[in-house]
């Protein structure tokens, strides 16, 4: 069974936000503005993502 991926994308910078969304940044592994990660698609993941979606764009 394939496992499903999501590509996020860091797209605003997280300077000037809550240290908790720039912690969140981090853990997706995003470091640099439209630096891109493949993530494999799981609850957990897509809490984080919701966190910071003023942040990243997701395909």
């Amino acid at each position: 069974m394939e496992k499903k991926t999501l590509k996020v994308t860091l797209v605003k910078s997280p300077i000037g936000t809550r240290e908790s969304h720039r912690a969140t940044v981090l853990g997706l592994g995003l470091k640099k503005l439209h630096q891109s990660r493949t993530l494999e698609d799981t609850p957990a993941v897509r809490g984080m993502i919701n966190k910071v979606s003023y942040l990243v764009r997701v395909e």
